[in-house]
């Protein structure tokens, strides 16, 4: 039999789910228990917002389907091959996995989230009893589609599980070609012992994603609050850490605070007399690190006299308070080297886009803290969430304006949200970072 162990919307986690004919195949006499199949999976094709393209993405038989014990004998008989281990399945196109942020603070943080949750222990130095998975599965994805091109995706994924396997859609087609039936008795299926599926078509269905928050990864964040460690993202995060080569005490920034500060938000929560006075003292404590990530290229850039403007507030700012900065053009630097500044970051200021993705890697203290600046009137969900739900505070700025959770505006994507005259002021940037760090914020 099929066991659901845990269900949100676009995540699933079953024990002994079979695969014949590139059909997922759930075991069980009592159907009616289970989720629907379409807040489960789709049929993974490219995702667009028309009402044709949203009925094309609806599963059918040929995706999953129920049977009973005594059908999956009829069908199967002894022709059944076990895949051992856990397997996480992405059952998303191309479009979306080939993007570092898309890749790891959507998919990989919501499978990392659900399945963690199976584990509250998680300490703050990453130990944890969940077994590592044996392999990740993309039967929509051709052999490069997954890769970005940054090359952050493959950096990822083998840092923190060295020993994964990768299959792709010739890979899922190919186990589907040697199993589909060629006359009776003749069909044959895999039996994975464990699968986290992660479909997006399926997270879309959910209240949350669509409606709150555009984010898939929230369905599977949302429900798991009490099941999770406040550190379920710590072995992830240590194991890219070593990985490349940051020091051991960069690495546990975050431990010197975990018995002092409560302050793990749950990223709804306003802070709490006892957080704020803790952030205090760790203005007087703590190393302050300013990266300001500088986006190259045309799209989506800054004034060119904002920037020198900005440049020059937060030097004199850093100057003056003997706190460091770095100017960051991330192509200039190693990958090690970006992991090792996203290390020992206190706050990460930028124009929205990728290279806010290192977020992720920050330590979680109580001063940890990401500016995003936005054309006047724009605002996106991307790194506003994930900063919330690693338990960051997070700030958008209009030029000289600023906005915080739970007052943020509403998404938008006005005229120029994407081109390279996007204002800011350097003076109020700077007045924003000292406030937060001299404990004048929250």
């Amino acid at each position: 039999m099929t066991t659901l162990v845990k269900h949100a919307p676009g995540w699933t986690i079953f024990d002994n789910v079979y695969m014949s004919g590139g059909a997922m195949f759930i075991v069980t006499d009592t159907p009616s228990d289970w989720p629907a199949i379409r807040m489960m999976t789709s049929t993974g094709l490219r995702a667009e917002n028309t009402p044709e393209n949203i009925a094309t993405r609806e599963p059918t038989d040929r995706d999953m389907r129920f049977i009973t014990m005594k059908e999956a004998e009829q069908l199967f008989g002894n022709r059944v091959w076990p895949v051992k281990g856990v397997s996480f399945l992405v059952n998303d196109p191309g479009q979306f996995v080939s993007h570092y942020y898309h890749f790891v603070a959507e998919t990989w943080m919501g499978l990392w989230r659900f399945y963690s949750s199976l584990d509250s222990d998680i300490n703050v130095y990453g130990e944890t009893k969940l077994e590592s998975p044996a392999r990740i599965i993309y039967p929509h994805c051709k052999e490069n589609e997954w890769r970005d091109y940054s090359t952050f995706n493959q950096y990822f994924m083998h840092a923190v599980f060295p020993s994964i396997s990768l299959e792709t859609q010739l890979d899922w087609e190919g186990r589907a070609k040697m199993t589909e039936s060629r006359g009776p008795g003749t069909q044959k299926a895999f039996r994975y012992d464990r699968v986290v599926l992660s479909d997006r078509s399926a997270a879309f269905r959910g209240e949350l994603c669509p409606g709150r928050n555009q984010r898939i990864v929230s369905e599977a964040w949302e429900p798991t609050r009490k099941e999770s460690s406040k550190y379920w993202w710590e072995p992830v995060r240590r194991s890219v850490l070593r990985f490349a080569r940051v020091e051991p005490k960069t690495i546990d920034a975050n431990v010197l605070w975990a018995k002092e500060w409560d302050g793990v938000s749950n990223g709804d929560e306003v802070p709490t007399e006892k957080q704020i006075e803790v952030g205090k003292t760790a203005s007087r404590r703590m190393p302050v690190v300013i990266t300001y990530v500088v986006r190259s290229g045309n799209r989506r850039s800054m004034i060119k006299e904002d920037h020198e403007a900005l440049v020059k507030s937060l030097t004199n700012l850093c100057d003056s308070k003997r706190w460091e900065l770095n100017i960051v053009h991330a192509e200039r630097l190693t990958k090690d080297e970006q992991i090792q500044l996203a290390a020992r970051t206190t706050i990460m200021l930028g124009i929205h886009g990728n290279g806010l993705t290192h977020l992720v890697w920050m330590p979680l203290t109580p001063l940890s803290t990401v500016i995003e600046i936005f054309i006047p009137g724009g605002f996106a969900k991307d790194y506003e969430w994930t900063s919330r739900a690693l338990g960051m505070r997070h700030y958008a700025v209009w030029n000289d304006t600023y906005f915080t959770h739970p007052k943020e505006p509403g998404v938008s994507l006005p005229e120029g949200f994407q081109g390279n005259q996007i204002p800011a002021h350097g003076p109020s940037i700077a007045q924003l970072i000292e406030d937060r760090i001299e404990g004048r914020l929250p």
